[in-house]
């Protein structure tokens, strides 16, 4: 394991507090770990395990994991990891996270919690927390749980979508929009699919849903329940049991181009950048991914009269749920319904509130409301790395 580490109580401006190199020789993958910033002695972030992740992307996420953190009134810092598995490398899935946990072990102790971001499971977790001997409900005051954090976590599968739902249902609300409206989904991972299961459910017609073989449309509004059902669980829909008034469309950016009036991003980073800008047809558009939109392309979203909810204030819930345990903020020995409804109402006030927050300074006229808004936030005593505004 080979590392950088600033000095103890180093506020570096640009740079994360922690970037290590994980040797992970047995899978013959590269991995990485980087803490932007540690507060009480904790940091979180999801795994992400790609052919074409770097350290450079996961800096990126993990600054971005400190604000999400921040905004929603939580003291822990942002991190981030991830793995590059060597294509031409036959290994089982399971003997990666075993060695990536054995490796990340005693950072997993040490306060750095890691969960699971794109292309890692729930599965993958509970592999790594296996091989590293770390159980997070035995860390000192966490959450005491009725059941295992797997089962918990079984439970609250849809909490990421269920967040980035309450956001765009708040947003409507807000302007006036009438029940149904035509929503256009980018990513059909278990984010997109929880997004249109609830707007669904909310009377809105989702109208495309893009994978990474295209997009399949109908202005109709596409049979969700149906469509779940036929994607597999990396995201990908089976287009052949597909309903015959369905179109579908090949490789690219077809979804960029549906009529719809809102448009959700759940899949890639930079999926809209400033050159296509001119093509986004949807007046409201979500980033329900990790920095899906570039920052100049958020500017020019909103120069053009479109409604922009940033990632750090949308794409929150798995991590402020998690995060209401490791801290304790979360009621102890309540059964997993009761739990499980406590998360979810405190996920949507958080969310809801930091929308409403984000589109009245947007409407003020301010270039980056996001900023302005992390700026109002005092930094929480005890902080390290990079500056971390957080409601305590």
């Amino acid at each position: 394991m080979s590392r950088t580490l600033a000095p103890h109580g180093a506020r570096p401006a640009t740079g994360p507090v922690l970037s290590t190199t994980l040797n992970l020789p047995e899978c013959r993958a590269r991995g990485w770990v980087v803490v932007d910033s540690m507060v009480d002695g904790l940091a979180m972030g999801g795994t992400r395990m790609t052919p074409t992740v770097t350290e450079r992307e996961l800096a990126g996420l993990a600054r971005a994991m400190t604000h999400k953190l921040a905004l929603v009134g939580l003291p822990i810092g942002g991190a981030k990891a991830g793995i590059a598995p060597d294509p031409g490398a036959a290994v089982e899935r399971r003997a990666v996270m075993r060695e990536f946990g054995r490796a990340a072990a005693p950072l997993l102790h040490g306060g750095v919690y890691l969960g699971c971001d794109q292309g890692t499971t729930y599965a993958d977790r509970r592999q790594a927390f296996e091989a590293a001997g770390y159980d997070v409900t035995r860390r000192p005051g966490t959450t005491r749980l009725t059941v295992g954090w797997a089962e918990l976590w079984d439970h609250m599968a849809d909490i990421t979508g269920f967040g980035v739902a309450v956001a765009v249902l708040g947003a409507l609300r807000a302007s006036g929009a009438r029940t149904p409206q035509r929503v256009a989904i980018q990513g059909f991972g278990t984010v997109g699919r929880a997004v249109a299961d609830h707007l669904a459910a909310h009377g809105h017609l989702v109208v495309a849903v893009a994978d990474v073989l295209g997009t399949v449309e109908d202005q109709r509004g596409l049979p969700v329940a149906e469509l779940t059902a036929l994607t597999s669980s990396d995201g990908t829909i089976d287009r052949s049991r597909l309903p015959a008034r369905v179109t579908v469309h090949g490789p690219g950016q077809a979804w960029l181009h549906v009529d719809a009036d809102v448009l959700v991003l759940a899949a890639s980073p930079a999926a809209v950048d400033e050159e296509a800008v001119p093509a986004v047809r949807a007046r409201l558009v979500v980033e329900g991914g990790n920095l899906s939109c570039t920052e100049p392309a958020r500017r020019l979203l909103r120069e053009a009269g479109h409604t922009v909810l940033p990632d750090v204030v949308v794409n929150v819930g798995g991590a402020a749920a998690t995060g209401c345990v490791l801290t304790g903020l979360a009621p102890s020995d309540l059964p997993l319904p009761k739990l499980s409804g406590w998360l979810r109402d405190w996920v949507a006030g958080r969310v809801a509130r930091n929308c409403e927050l984000v589109q009245e300074l947007s409407a003020s006229g301010s270039a980056d409301p996001v900023a302005q808004l992390l700026g109002s936030r005092a930094t929480p005593p005890g902080a390290t790395g990079s500056e971390v505004p957080a409601d305590r």
